[in-house]
């Protein structure tokens, strides 16, 4: 009889062999990453299903108090009846007017701003003071611009309450916004593209506005975005500068007086004695005027991926 003897294989072996305290070690602190790690996006995601939530929250409760008094009537016509009937046709229209307007003052300026800071500036005490005042500018309450509207474009230059006043009022208070996003927008253009530019014997400012600004035009969009979204939506700075209570007409020039959405709201929801009459009313206008904002940040959205598809 013989017996035959079967050998382990060296893998084997090395697989059975037990770990010694160093790799034991290894694992342990790999198992504590991982778990750190797990925490850590569990965290992420809650915050980001807390934030969308919250927005679902809100759309979800001004749908359902205001889309009964989304009609044809609502949407083409003028208030009347003390407001309590009618629609809100003037305040779309002194809404768009407003936000367009502010955008068509903030864009140039800020967008030429970002450049000088940018590519132009040099470092020293004199632009740290600059971006300090703009990033200070940035956290001004609303009413203060509203006050200085109205003390610089409605009394000193006597443009009145108008369009021109509250667009520019709106335009400066969106300008540390778009300066910001414009400047880091700039600054992600890789250097690369500017020392090919210059190497094949561009100027600096050929090369800024054939070559850094399309490349950056994708993250500059995103202030405009940003900022069409805090001009339609502000009450305050448009108070004292553009907005009125009551005017049935649709504006004609510049320096005619509007009705704005958020101005309207604020209106239906603390004047008169029938409030509560007027409650459909207030949510439909504030469902309105949600809708117009997204709808204006949709179409910068699209044309900034149009954009981004062209530029790959």
């Amino acid at each position: 009889m013989s017996f035959e003897v079967q050998s382990s294989s060296p893998l084997t072996l090395e697989r059975t062999a037990p770990m010694d305290s160093s790799q034991q070690a290894y694992q342990a602190r790999l198992r504590r990453r991982k778990t750190w790690e797990g925490l850590v996006f569990s965290l992420f995601w809650g915050a980001v299903a807390i934030t969308a939530l919250g927005l679902f929250i809100i759309l979800f409760f001004m749908v359902a108090n205001g889309w009964q008094a989304i009609t044809l009537t609502f949407l083409t016509e003028a208030p009347r009846e003390a407001m309590t009937q009618g629609g809100i046709l003037p305040c779309i229209v002194g809404t768009v007017c407003l936000a367009l307007g502010a955008m068509a003052f903030a864009f140039p300026i800020g967008i030429a701003s970002a450049v000088y800071l940018s590519e132009y500036a040099r470092p020293g005490k004199t632009l740290r003071l600059i971006r300090l005042g703009i990033n200070n500018l940035a956290g001004v309450p609303s009413v203060v611009f509203g006050l200085f509207g109205l003390a610089l474009f409605v009394t000193y230059f006597r443009f009145g309450v108008s369009i021109l006043s509250g667009a520019l009022t709106l335009g400066a208070m969106s300008l540390p916004v778009i300066i910001g996003t414009t400047e880091e927008a700039l600054k992600a253009v890789p250097n690369t593209y500017r020392e090919a530019s210059l190497g094949l014997g561009a100027t600096k400012w050929q090369t800024i506005y054939r070559v850094v600004l399309p490349a950056a035009l994708p993250g500059i969009l995103t202030g405009g975005i940003l900022g069409i979204g805090r001009a339609a939506g502000e009450t305050a700075p448009i108070m004292f500068t553009a907005a009125v209570f009551f005017t049935p007409s649709l504006p004609s020039s510049l320096f005619d007086k509007v009705m704005a959405l958020p101005y309207h709201i604020y209106v239906l929801a603390t004047a008169g004695t029938e409030i509560e009459a007027t409650r459909p009313l207030q949510y439909g206008t504030a469902l309105v005027l949600i809708t117009l904002v997204l709808g204006l940040n949709l179409m910068a959205i699209l044309y900034r991926s149009r954009l981004r598809k062209k530029s790959r």
